[in-house]
Parts: structure tokens; C-alpha cells; sequence
């Protein structure tokens, strides 16, 4: 398995595997689905310290993860929000957690000091993939989105770093 930075090339396959969920799953809370150029620009937008890492078998990507600010206010700066998606053929193949660690890897290089994962649901196979990259549980956000008429709780895992 191969775990490189995201280029804008890779913004169909990231938008194939991110849609599906976005349409099919509660993993994501987004409820529209990526435009090909709106990836491009989402790529774009994470270069340098923020970054986009995807995973690649036998040439073919497989799953994508991304370090986003946490929040907007400068305060926060030194604080990420990771994102991991694994194509949903490839799960149980280490995918997940190769690119979780690969974004650990990437923050703590670029001097971030803690990151925060925020899992829907939540999702017991995300939690337990953190809690094996020294995630811990932090909290429970009770009713905080709404998707499929149904409302999801939000669970808060962290690690410092």
C-alpha cells in the first residue's frame, strides 16, 4: 500500500468514494454531493501544514484523509480535525488506519498540538480504528446533525500530540 498527498488529479476517485457516502451513509453528515471541480478546490485549499493523504493498492486509490483547521478563530490554530474515507471494497485491508497515521504523522510536523476526530454515529469501526492511533474519547454531542429524518449524535475523540 502506497500513502502519498492528494494532487488535483486525484479529485474524481476522492469524489466517487466521498459521494457514495454522502449519499448512502450516516458516516458524513453532508448532504450534497461533491462537484469534481469543488474537490479540486477542497485539495487545493489543504496543501502545506493542512493536508489531504490518499491510499493507493495496486495503483488504485482506495481511500483519502484530510487535516482541516478545527475552527475558524485564530486561538484554535493549533488544533486539526481529521477525516478518513476508505472505499467501501477495500475495508479491512488496513487502509484506514495507514492513512490515519500518515495524517498524525503530517501534524505533528507541522507543529500542530492536538487533532480532533469527530464520528457520527458513532460509527463503532471509526472509534475503535482511533482508539488504535491513540485516540481517546472526549465527548458525546447529543442530536447535533440531522440526516435520512433521523437525528445523530457526534462523538469527540482526541489525541495530543
Amino acid at each position: 500500500m502506497l500513502i502519498r498527498r492528494a494532487t488535483v488529479s486525484d479529485a474524481e476517485r476522492i469524489c466517487d468514494i466521498y459521494n457514495r457516502e454522502v449519499l448512502g451513509s450516516t458516516v458524513t453528515l453532508d448532504l450534497v454531493p461533491r462537484t469534481i471541480p469543488e474537490q479540486r478546490t477542497w485539495i487545493q485549499d489543504r496543501s502545506g501544514g493542512l493536508a489531504v493523504l490518499v491510499a493507493e493498492i495496486d495503483e488504485r486509490l482506495v481511500g483519502f484523509g484530510s487535516l482541516s483547521f478545527y475552527r475558524d478563530r485564530p486561538g484554535y490554530r493549533t488544533s486539526v480535525e481529521d477525516s478518513v474515507y476508505v472505499d467501501r471494497d477495500s475495508h479491512s485491508l488496513g487502509v484506514g488506519s495507514s492513512i490515519l497515521n500518515g495524517l498524525i504523522e503530517v501534524a505533528g510536523k507541522h507543529g500542530f498540538h492536538t487533532i480532533l476526530a469527530r464520528i457520527v454515529g458513532p460509527q463503532e469501526a471509526s472509534v475503535a480504528l482511533h482508539k488504535r492511533s491513540g485516540f481517546e474519547m472526549v465527548g458525546i454531542e447529543r442530536q447535533v446533525g440531522r440526516k435520512f429524518g433521523k437525528w445523530h449524535d457526534v462523538a469527540l475523540m482526541q489525541r495530543l500530540l
